[in-house]
């Protein structure tokens, strides 16, 4: 009876934490996309998924976000990548003046998306706005860093499509170069919620999702007015800590093996997920056996190659 009794409560609970969660919306994209493909058995196969039901997966990441529709590294950006089913989800993690940790895909990104140069911190950035010049074809440009201003002074921005024009010669038309990839439907005056990296933990538990971030290089000399490049690694995960994220939720992520091998050293609860990112650019670049052997016995346990090293190619017009 009382086995009876426990699997019965069992299906319940299952039955509530399915619907409890919910429920994931693809929109019409994909299926926009599998409309465009030739006739093949695939194209087929896909058709026949096109009612779902569609889930929550590990295998689906957030890059970013939603980044094609939503500003990237945004709470609208992250919410909606949860809702089209990314059981993870990115925050690139760099740090503002007052060496807070914030998300953004690179420290000296502010420039191309947010609006900051049509804000008064425009006066604070590392390179002002330069306009086109016709005469050397000298493209336009700016630069402006997370390290430039404060927390408060991030979380007032709002995030834009990452572009800008290159034959701008206003700020307006700087900031209005958002690529044709992209789409601008999505951001506005009140869309584009910028967020720190602790406010992104916060959303990414209420969302029910496992997190991703990467130690991004600063653009500023390390140590930064004597946060040190350990500090900054460390701080990334007590704030995780501090939120009581269980370390199999977190993968971290750098490009560079000294903060890989400090996560092995001082977080060990941390250092089974880590993730070595590759930087490489040709296959020439791709680390041999010997060298991936190397990794393993540093306690390096996984390697994220590019993209390019995960594609195969087949010419299939021999057939």
């Amino acid at each position: 009876m009382l086995k009876i009794v426990f699997t019965v409560l069992l299906l319940l609970k299952t039955v509530w934490v399915w619907a409890s969660e919910p429920a994931v919306q693809l929109g019409p994209r994909p299926f926009f996309l599998i409309s465009q493909m030739q006739t093949s058995p695939l194209k087929h196969q896909l058709q026949q998924c096109s009612k779902g039901p569609f889930r929550k997966t590990n295998f689906s990441i957030g890059h970013r976000g939603a980044a094609l529709m939503f500003p990237e590294h945004t709470r609208e950006s992250y919410e909606a990548a949860a809702l089209m089913g990314a059981g993870v989800i990115e925050c690139d993690v760099t740090f503002t003046k007052d060496k807070e940790l914030v998300c953004r895909h690179a420290q000296n990104d502010l420039h191309t998306s947010t609006n900051i140069l049509l804000t008064p911190l425009a006066e604070k950035c590392t390179k002002p706005f330069q306009p086109y010049n016709p005469i050397t074809k000298t493209p336009a440009s700016a630069e402006c860093r997370t390290s430039d201003i404060t927390l408060a002074e991030f979380k007032s921005l709002r995030g834009k499509m990452d572009g800008y024009n290159p034959m701008a010669t206003t700020v307006q038309e700087y900031v209005a170069g958002t690529p044709a990839w992209r789409t601008d439907l999505y951001a506005g005056p009140t869309s584009g919620t910028l967020m720190s990296h602790k406010e992104s933990i916060v959303l990414f538990k209420q969302l029910g999702v496992k997190m991703t971030p990467e130690l991004k290089e600063a653009s500023v000399a390390m140590p930064f007015e004597g946060f040190s490049q350990q500090q900054y690694a460390q701080k990334m995960l007590d704030e995780y800590k501090a939120a009581d994220v269980k370390p199999s939720d977190v993968f971290a992520q750098s490009f560079h093996e000294a903060d890989i091998l400090y996560w092995i050293n001082k977080e060990p609860a941390f250092a089974k997920q880590v993730v070595f990112l590759d930087g490489a650019e040709s296959v020439n670049d791709l680390p041999s056996l010997d060298t991936l052997k190397a990794y393993k016995a540093k306690g390096i346990r996984i390697v994220a190659p590019p993209i390019f090293a995960l594609l195969f190619f087949f010419d299939f017009s021999v057939f």
